[in-house]
Order: structure tokens, then C-alpha cells, then sequence
């Protein structure tokens, strides 16, 4: 299961379009009536060449489509994509390739032809079984739909997995562990389950701010955690990260290939990525706005913009943001090939032994591991350590 860092090679590819704009989404995705879909599936052939001219050597591990919403791509433009990438890199024989998808009755239509085009996993963007409560989230399906579109999911996939947001407004104990339940009897082996947070610069951090709704508190937010902790565990798909729940070999591979400080390319606008150039690390960013990225492209035969050098400090911060998040933890030996230095030097017996003793981390094959309830409390606990 955990491949050395070195072999994983990851490729997202960015779709910032959407048929409406959810009111929790921070993510870079524009609403757009008019979109010529083979300028943009040229803009991504050239962007792709260019990356390839960089990384030929590699072996691509994972491909993932996100957004934005990419089940309202052309299925040609992913095959298109998917067969550009096979003449520009090799491929490996098990590779995943994921699309996320909205569970309305037009995009599940072209499940199919996705599958067809190259798609071997899908992850659709359910966020709830309430149609008051998708309503509220700003959703185009009812619940009944998202049922349906994870039939057809099973139809044409071996592996899809489905995302529910909880700590919603009024959202109790109860009705979250009510809405598990009929989750788990739709469940294909992988669910992610996001806390609602109210992001800066979205509808509901406004709405919020003024009072339209209220979040469940902190300790109830932790009890909601908990349940849904004890209940997929229980159903046989434990957490194998921070908001991730799998049965063992139903892990999304490429967001290990994140979580584990892989490599991987961001392709379209906005997209992120890190790149191992002559065996120093390199963050990479494209042009965020579609029009001017798409025009970057079609002039430079990319919208990228310069490649940024991560120092063996940053390179040591990331490596542990990230797999820290992962239930497996960080190896020993990925600190000190990120950092050049020894581990003991950047976590010190002083710094670990409080974490120890009060059971947020555990020390053990030579990984440093967040326990459960080290998890609840990551983003201190991260804070603590770097």
C-alpha cells in the first residue's frame, strides 16, 4: 500500500466550471454559459506537453479531474486528455483515475461515456441525504437523485466513493448517525465526510457573520466527529485520514500521493502542484483566471507562472501538514530526505513527550503517528510541532 514517495506521480487536472456556485465553496470555479470545449481541450493537450517536456522520465500513478465541476466536461475532452497523457509519459498498468461528478440526472447520464473514455473511478459530490439541507448548501440535486446517481455509479465503475458535509445548521446527533446509516447502504468501499467550515470570501462567511445560521459549536462539532469515527469504523471502512474512510485497497491513491509528499502536476487554471526538478522541489501554480490562462496558453503554450524553489524548511513543514493528516503518519526516513536533517534534530525529545504522554501521537516503526484523538485536534497539534 505505501509506495515509496519517489515512484508516485500524480496528475490533477483543473475544470473551474460549474452550473452554479455553492455558497460554502472556496475553490476556484466559475459559473460560464458559453465555453467552446475544444479550445479548452487544445489548451490542455499543450499545457500537458509542456509539463511532459519537464517530467518525461516519470511514471504517471493517479490521474484525478476536479474543479469546478468536470462531469459537465465533454467525455471526448477527458479521452482526448487521457490519450495525449499515454503518448507523453508512461502509465502505470494499476492506474486510478478519478472524476468528481454532481449527482444531477444530466452529468449521471454520462457515467457511461465517461467510463468509456478512460475514467475508472468516480467521487460524486452528494453533501447530504436532506433535500432541506441540500437546498441550503446551494445543491442542484435532491436526495433522491443522489441515490440514483450512485446506481448508475455501480453500473459503470468498479470504484466510486461519495462526499457528505456534516455540522450543518440544527444538524443534531441523532439525525447525523440516521444519515450514516443510509449512507453505509449505498457505500462502495470510500466516503469522505467534511465538517462544514465558513471559508473568507464565500456567501455563507458573509451570511454567517451577520447571523442568518449558526454552526454547531465546537464540542458539538467533536461529538459529530466522534459518532462518525465509531460508525464507519464499525461498518468496516475505518478513517485512513482526516475526513477519508476506506475498506482496505479502496484508498483514494492519489490523494495518498498528496497526503505521502508525492509529486504531482497541476494541469488548468489555478491548479497547484509540486514538482521534483534535478532533486530539488519546486511549487508550481498556473494563471488562476480561465480567460487569461486559456489566453497564456494558446500564446506561450502554458499559464503557468515561474516555478518557486521549496527550501528544505518548507519542504520539511509540508511533508508533515500532510502526512500528518494520514492515520499511518510520517516515516522517519521522508522527514530526513526532505529536510537534510536528522529528525531528532527537528522533533526533540522535549517537544514530542508532552504529545506522547497526553496521547496525541505514538512513536512506532519508525513513523511518527497521530492518534484519534490527536487527529480530532490536528490543526493544533500541527501547530505545536512546526
Amino acid at each position: 500500500m505505501n509506495a515509496p514517495t519517489s515512484d508516485l506521480f500524480g496528475l490533477y487536472i483543473h475544470w473551474p466550471f460549474c452550473a452554479s456556485k455553492c455558497p460554502y465553496c472556496d475553490f476556484n470555479s466559475h459559473v460560464s454559459d458559453a465555453i467552446n470545449h475544444q479550445s479548452w481541450a487544445d489548451a490542455y493537450l499543450k499545457e500537458l506537453g509542456h509539463v511532459a517536456s519537464k517530467t518525461s522520465e516519470r511514471t504517471i500513478t493517479s490521474i484525478f479531474f476536479g474543479g469546478g465541476t468536470p462531469s459537465l466536461m465533454m467525455p471526448e475532452t477527458v479521452e482526448q486528455i487521457l490519450t495525449h497523457v499515454r503518448k507523453l509519459w508512461s502509465v502505470a498498468p494499476n492506474i486510478e483515475i478519478t472524476l468528481e461528478a454532481n449527482p444531477t440526472s444530466i452529468e449521471a447520464q454520462k457515467f457511461e461515456s465517461f467510463a468509456r473514455a478512460g475514467i475508472n473511478r468516480v467521487s460524486v459530490g452528494i453533501q447530504s441525504l436532506s433535500d432541506n439541507d441540500l437546498k441550503f448548501l446551494g445543491r442542484q440535486h435532491n436526495a433522491e437523485q443522489a441515490l440514483e446517481a450512485l446506481e448508475v455509479a455501480t453500473k459503470n465503475f468498479e470504484r466510486f466513493s461519495f462526499d457528505l458535509i456534516y455540522a450543518r445548521p440544527e444538524q443534531t446527533t441523532q439525525m447525523w448517525r440516521d444519515e450514516l446509516e443510509e449512507a453505509l447502504r449505498h457505500e462502495n468501499g470510500h466516503i469522505s465526510l467534511y465538517q462544514l467550515t465558513i471559508e473568507q470570501g464565500t456567501p455563507f462567511f458573509t451570511q454567517h457573520a451577520r447571523g442568518d445560521f449558526q454552526v454547531p459549536e465546537q464540542d458539538s462539532a467533536g461529538e459529530l466527529y466522534e459518532v462518525t469515527q465509531g460508525i464507519l469504523s464499525g461498518a468496516g471502512l475505518p478513517a485512513y485520514e482526516v475526513s477519508n474512510h476506506a475498506r482496505l485497497g479502496q484508498e483514494s491513491q492519489h490523494n495518498l500521493t498528496y497526503w505521502r509528499y508525492g509529486d504531482y502536476a497541476g494541469i488548468g487554471p489555478g491548479a497547484h502542484g509540486r514538482l521534483t526538478l534535478d532533486g530539488e522541489k519546486f511549487a508550481t501554480r498556473t494563471h488562476r483566471a480561465p480567460d487569461i490562462w486559456l489566453e497564456r496558453v494558446n500564446k506561450n503554450g502554458h499559464g503557468y507562472h515561474d516555478f518557486e524553489l521549496v527550501n528544505n524548511e518548507a519542504r520539511f513543514s509540508e511533508c508533515m501538514m500532510m502526512g500528518m493528516r494520514l492515520v499511518e503518519g510520517v516515516p522517519f526516513t521522508r522527514i530526513e530526505n526532505e529536510s537534510g536533517k536528522k529528525w531528532q534534530t527537528l522533533l526533540p525529545d522535549e517537544k514530542l513527550k508532552p504529545l506522547i504522554e497526553n496521547g496525541f501521537i505514538k512513536i512506532d516503526n519508525q513513523f511518527i503517528r497521530p492518534t484519534a484523538e490527536g487527529l480530532q485536534r490536528l490543526n493544533s497539534l500541527l501547530g505545536y510541532l512546526l
